[in-house]
Formats: structure tokens, C-alpha cells, sequence
């Protein structure tokens, strides 16, 4: 095995890309991820010259080879600090990529090996422009609610003897569910964080879904929704469950929220069983769930622009379902409208669990 097969198998179990160039400034090196990043063969590298295999431009347009001068620069300099550079070749299109390059020097502080580490950048950009998308979404959520309950508040407390006991119940009501609006936002970014950081915990104990079910039905019809618009279905015998009953209680009003947020007519839920699962089946009567929304719909955000909302609720949805071992679904039902369906392990939980 020659030398820079030697070097580049050192290399091969890291995730970052890695390039080792030799005192001449020919790519002696690369690691399985560099030749992943860059999308060549090891053989296309490897002889090559350095500038050549990884020709990077700083944010300014400067070529960075010659702003660092490797070979030539400060004979005290043993590394470059990370930098987001430009890959920029012709064939192919620009790849931003963070950088940092180490030297390293014999007794005279010749350079004998450049060792350059580079890594596709999209994954970190793809979280920053979720973490924008999430400060978007919740300033855009908390400002409805927070001016109703400041202008109210203000209101009551200037001109309290202006209005009659009506009037101000009206008013005090409206605060109360503006409340209400915002802790169930602020949960909900809660639930994503502990979703995303694998934190979410669930206490399990023996849940009756139907009638979990039907209390969501009956808290939205005493708040205003149509009774007949709900349409409860239940298979006569159902195995034991064992759930997190607020957190089951959460995936329910999601899905059935986002039934009547985006979809039309009934609203029909099935509670039933399939194999060892107990299953439950929201469908409406609307136009169904667009063919190319359909991989997004358990996603961060993803929500119908006229209809409005945060976008949280399916993806928080998942996220419980899948920390009780179930899956999660959605499509399009016979007769059009959208249908979500999910299942959950049924039984009594073994120790593990």
C-alpha cells in the first residue's frame, strides 16, 4: 500500500472531508468523505495540485490559495481557521463549504504536509434557515394574540367605567382565549425542541381512546364547532392501550385541528385495531392533500398558505407517535379529502418499555 493510501485510510473513518497535500503541493491524500463532498474519485485527486482539486474563493472573491500562500506565507503559521469558502468549478455548481487547513513543518518550519478539512455546508445552512423560519413563524403567531390582549387590558384599565358588566366579560373572555392561544404556542415550541433533541418523555399508562376522542369532539363543540360535523366510529371490541394519555390526547387534536382547519365537510374518526396495533383514522370531506405536499406534510411549518397556522402540529404529531413506537400516515382517501392514520403498539408494555 503506497504512502497516501496509507494516509487516506487514517482518514477514512472521519465525516469531514479530509485532502493531505505534500511539500510541493500535490494531493497525496483523501479521505472516502472528500471524494463524497467533491463528488470524484480518489484517482482524480490524488497528484493533482491542491489549488487545483479544491479551488476556493473567500466571500470577497479572492482566490484563497494565494490570500493564505501555504507554501510561501509566515514560517510561524500552523493553521488556518474555519471559513466558509466557495468550491467553484466549472462544470459543476458553487458549493459552499467550511474550511480549515492545518501545517505542518519540519525543524526548519519548511512545510512538509498540508492537511486541508472541508464540509458540505448545506446541512448547517438548512438549520439556520430553519431557526429563521421558526422566529418568522412565532413572531408572526405571538403578535396577533399579545396585541388583542394589550389592547384590551389597556382598554379595561383606562376606561373601566365606560362599559357594562357585558362589555366587559366580552372583553375579558377575549383575553383569556388569547391566553390560551399563547401557551399552547409556547408548548408547542417546546414539544419541537424536546422532539428534535430526543427529550421527549412519555409516562404510559392505560388510555381509553375513544373516549379521549370524543372529549376532544365535545370541547370543540362546546367552543362553537358544528356537532354535525363530527362523525365518531368505534369497533366493538379494542385492545388495552398503554399511552401517555396528554400526549395522545395532543396527537388527536392536532390531527382532528388540522381536519378542520384544512379540510371540508364531516369529520369522521375511526378508532379500530390492526394486528397489534390500535389505530385511529381522521378523514374529511375536502380536496385532499396536493401529490407534491404529500412528503412534507409531517414536516416543520408545512401548512396550507390561505388557511393559515404555525405548521407545528403534524410534525409534532409524529414526533409523539414515534416515541410510543407507532407510525403516522397521510393521504388521500376514495372520495377525495385527506386522510391521516396512525398506530400505536397495543398490549401491556414489557419492563423495557
Amino acid at each position: 500500500m503506497r504512502e497516501g493510501q496509507h494516509a487516506a485510510a487514517g482518514y477514512d473513518d472521519l465525516p469531514d472531508g479530509v485532502v493531505v497535500a505534500d511539500g510541493s503541493g500535490t494531493v497525496v491524500a483523501a479521505n472516502l468523505a472528500a471524494t463524497r463532498i467533491l463528488d470524484v474519485q480518489q484517482s482524480e485527486l490524488v497528484g493533482v495540485p491542491l489549488a487545483k482539486v479544491l479551488p476556493l474563493l473567500d466571500p470577497q472573491g479572492r482566490d484563497w490559495w494565494e490570500c493564505t500562500d501555504p507554501y510561501g506565507g509566515l514560517s510561524t503559521r500552523v493553521r488556518q481557521p474555519e471559513r466558509m469558502l466557495s468550491l467553484v468549478r466549472p462544470d459543476r455548481p458553487d458549493l459552499a463549504l467550511l474550511v480549515t487547513a492545518t501545517y505542518v513543518r519540519d525543524d526548519k518550519h519548511t512545510v512538509e504536509r498540508v492537511v486541508v478539512c472541508f464540509r458540505d455546508n448545506r446541512a448547517r445552512a438548512k438549520l439556520e434557515r430553519s431557526g429563521a423560519e421558526l422566529v418568522s413563524v412565532v413572531a408572526h403567531e405571538l403578535r396577533s394574540p399579545l396585541t388583542s390582549v394589550k389592547g384590551f387590558t389597556a382598554t379595561l384599565l383606562a376606561k373601566w367605567e365606560r362599559f357594562n358588566d357585558d362589555q366587559k366579560l366580552h372583553m375579558l373572555q377575549t383575553i383569556n382565549s388569547d391566553a390560551d392561544r399563547l401557551t399552547r404556542l409556547i408548548s408547542e415550541l417546546l414539544d419541537v425542541s424536546r422532539i428534535e433533541t430526543g427529550r421527549l418523555e412519555v409516562r404510559k399508562q392505560v388510555v381509553d381512546l375513544p373516549e379521549l376522542v370524543q372529549r376532544d369532539i365535545d370541547s370543540r363543540v362546546a367552543a362553537g364547532e358544528a356537532a354535525d360535523r363530527f362523525v365518531l366510529k368505534v369497533e366493538s371490541t379494542l385492545p388495552e392501550l398503554w399511552a401517555d394519555p396528554d400526549k395522545l390526547a395532543q396527537v388527536v387534536g392536532n390531527v382532528i385541528e388540522n381536519a378542520l382547519r384544512h379540510g371540508g365537510g364531516t369529520v369522521t374518526i375511526k378508532v379500530g385495531t390492526d394486528g397489534d396495533y390500535a389505530t385511529l383514522e381522521v378523514s374529511d370531506e375536502g380536496e385532499g392533500i396536493k401529490r407534491e405536499a404529500l412528503p412534507r406534510i409531517f414536516t416543520k411549518f408545512w401548512h396550507d398558505a390561505k388557511r393559515g397556522g404555525t405548521g407545528l402540529g403534524l410534525f409534532i404529531a409524529k414526533g409523539i407517535v414515534d416515541a410510543h413506537g407507532g407510525t403516522i400516515e397521510a393521504g388521500n382517501g376514495d372520495d377525495c379529502g385527506a386522510v391521516v392514520r396512525f398506530r400505536l403498539p397495543a398490549g401491556t408494555p414489557s419492563f423495557a418499555d
